[in-house]
Parts: structure tokens; sequence; C-alpha cells
């Protein structure tokens, strides 16, 4: 039984966050842990509040969690403020010094599908600097690539890999090694996914719109289901693909629940 990390909010309603990870860990047959980096107040409906966890919490619970069940992976999602970035670019720093390689995911949520900000600018900046060049895949949705890029409307295929490769080429710049690139086309028609690999070779993964109202969290879930192939032995092209199946289909057989944008059957794979 291999174990794999969560570093991300907490979500009350179970449709994203650490709670929507370890069901996603779960239904890949991995034990899943988590560090949580900030409780929010939200449902189905969206987010209304959120309420970061004190750095040294999760700088505590981070080595607590390594010195006893240490990760053959790990995802990050939503981190809040910049001192929950830097506290999490201390521990990927100290895993890489002591020669880790572990696949590091990073699902880069800067804003709620409903609107909310959840990193202050000050983190964004951060991320960008810093955490991007510690980790081994991002994971934004065109309007995260836009954010990152400061590029303000992606909306053809040309653009997403132009976009895609100032990314990589930016993340090189502040010193870190190449990163594949999966910008998720799930907030576009068709769904397409492009995967810029390390070496900047280009995939264009299709995709399927499945019409349901149960969405909520399939950026979170895919980046998640992704990393869960990537320890399972996947290689770049085949994890990737299996992780947009599992997440299709976790959307076609939802079933609807509240009354907003409601959660996926994540734990498909074992009902």
């Amino acid at each position: 039984m291999k174990t794999v990390l969560t570093i991300a909010g907490f979500d009350p309603s179970s449709g994203a966050g650490v709670t929507a990870d370890l069901m996603v860990f779960a239904a890949h047959g991995l034990f899943g842990t988590s560090c949580i980096t900030a409780l929010t107040v939200q449902s189905t409906m969206g987010v209304r509040a959120f309420y970061p966890v004190e750095a040294s919490i999760l700088s505590d619970s981070l080595a607590c969690l390594d010195d006893d069940l240490p990760p053959a992976g790990i995802k990050i999602g939503m981190m809040g403020t910049r001192a929950a970035v830097a506290t999490v670019c201390d521990y990927l720093e100290r895993l890489r010094r002591r020669g880790s390689d572990i696949p590091v995911v990073l699902d880069p949520v800067i804003r709620s599908s409903s609107g909310r900000e959840l990193l202050e600018p000050e983190g964004v900046d951060l991320l960008k600097k810093r955490l991007l060049p510690l980790v081994d895949w991002v994971t934004p949705n065109h309007s995260e690539l836009g954010w990152l890029t400061g590029r303000s409307d992606i909306k053809s295929k040309e653009e997403t890999v132009r976009a895609a490769e100032d990314l990589q080429r930016e993340v090189i710049g502040h010193g870190g090694k190449p990163l594949n690139v999966l910008a998720t086309g799930g907030d576009i028609i068709p769904p397409d996914d492009l995967l810029v690999t390390l070496a900047s070779r280009h995939h264009w993964m299709s995709g399927e719109h499945v019409e349901t109202s149960s969405t909520h969290g399939t950026g979170c879930a895919l980046s998640s289901a992704l990393l869960c192939r990537l320890v399972l032995g996947d290689d770049l092209i085949t994890a990737t693909r299996n992780a947009k199946s599992y997440v299709a289909e976790a959307l076609r057989s939802a079933v609807p629940i509240g009354r907003g944008r409601g959660p996926m059957n994540h734990l498909w794979p074992i009902r």
C-alpha cells in the first residue's frame, strides 16, 4: 500500500479539497494523508469564506507525517496565503535535498469557480517564482494559465501552446528544472487538454463534454488522479489519459445533489 499526500484546503461539502482528494486516492488503491491549508465555508452553491491555517501548524503537520508516513507522491491544491506557499516550499526543498524524486503535482488554485480569490497576490507571485521550480507537474485551466503567464484571454489552441511554453521558460528562468504542463480544457468547448512535456513536445488529449450539474472539483480530481497514475507507474501520456478517463466516468456516474454545482462520483471504481 503506497501513501500519497494532499496539501490543500478543506471543503465541507466534499466536492473538492482534501476530502475529495482522499476519495480519489482510495479509488486508485492508494492510502491518502492530508495537510489542511485552510478551512472553507462553502457548499455546492459556492465559497462564502475561508480561514487560513497558521503556517507553523502546516510545518509541524508536514514534518510529523513525513517522519511516520513518507509519501510516494504529493498533490498540492489550494494554499490561500503567501505563508502557506512558503511553508510548502520549505518542505519540498527538504525533500529534494535528501534526494527524493517522488512526483509532485500542483493544481494552482487561485480563484474559485464562483469568483472568490483563494490565493492572495503575494502568494501567487511566490508560487510562480519559488514553488513552480520545485514541482514536476502543473495542471492549470485556461484562466489559471492566463494568470500565471500574464495572458489575459487564452482562446485558441495556438495561444494555449504559447502560454504553456511561456510558463515552462519562466520556471527555468527562476532556476527550476523543466516541468510538465497539463493545460486542462474542462472550461472550454470541446474540453481538450494540452500536455507539454519536459522535452517541449505537445500532445492534445481529446475530451468529451458530459452533460451534468455535478461538476464541482473537476480540476482538483484530475490533478489527484494524475498523481495516482504516476505513482502507480504510468508513463506521462498514459497517466494523463487514464486521469481524464477517471474524471469523465466520475462525471457520467454522478448523482445530482445540492442546489448548485454538485460533487462528482469520486468512488465509482470501487462501487
